[in-house]
């Protein structure tokens, strides 16, 4: 991210991170190449995680910098470095998340069949026909408006759990909640979504 310059002073290199950022603070050009280099990986493999998406997670995380070099002010000294970044770059992701949740209004079916947990109950049998394509589009359409209608708190966990993967301890880390919190809302989102979605699917008789 950063443009290319004259190798850092080990005076620079040997600065603790917060120590860094404080001088991010005051101005001083030679520090913020050094921070960028010590946590750009980090950024964006905690972004990747959340977002299952490598490109996507590299564009955000110049982002996080960028937000980090603008607030540079707003650091406030004495507090641990990686917090304060890793909370822009988690508060970034979710609203990434919820972006790309509004766009493109849709819930993949394998993970659908994995919230609803119940073998017998079954969309309707897919075929190729153009009929039943669009007809499984808008399936997929009503699904993303039930999440959508989920309260955000709930939805959002979901969403992290059921679409992007995360394990439950990252989700807790991501969130700022216990974990517990974390399987709590997943739990209920999951049933609410199930509640919603109810008059879209079809049970068959599982034998």
């Amino acid at each position: 991210m950063a443009p290319d310059r004259e190798p850092l002073s080990p005076q620079v290199v040997s600065l603790s991170d917060e120590d860094l950022m404080a001088r991010v603070a005051e101005d001083d050009d030679r520090a913020f190449p050094e921070l960028v280099r010590r946590f750009q990986g980090r950024v964006t493999n905690l972004i990747s995680r959340i977002l299952n998406d490598r490109t996507g997670s590299d564009d955000l995380a110049q982002e996080v910098f960028v937000r980090v070099f603008v607030h540079r002010r707003n650091y406030r000294r004495g507090s641990k470095f990686s917090t304060w970044l890793f909370t822009i770059a988690a508060n970034l992701a979710k609203n990434e998340i919820r972006r790309r949740v509004r766009r493109r209004n849709w819930f993949s079916l394998d993970a659908l069949t994995e919230v609803l947990n119940d073998s017998f109950i079954q969309l309707a049998d897919p075929t190729e026909n153009r009929d039943v394509v669009i007809e499984r589009e808008q399936l997929q359409g009503e699904v993303g408006k039930a999440i959508a209608a989920v309260p955000e708190k709930y939805r959002l966990a979901l969403v992290l759990r059921d679409i992007e993967g995360l394990a439950y301890e990252e989700i807790a880390e991501v969130l700022g909640v216990p974990g517990g919190t974390v399987r709590s809302r997943i739990n209920r989102a999951r049933s609410m979504l199930k509640r919603r979605l109810q008059p879209l699917l079809k049970k068959q008789d599982p034998s």
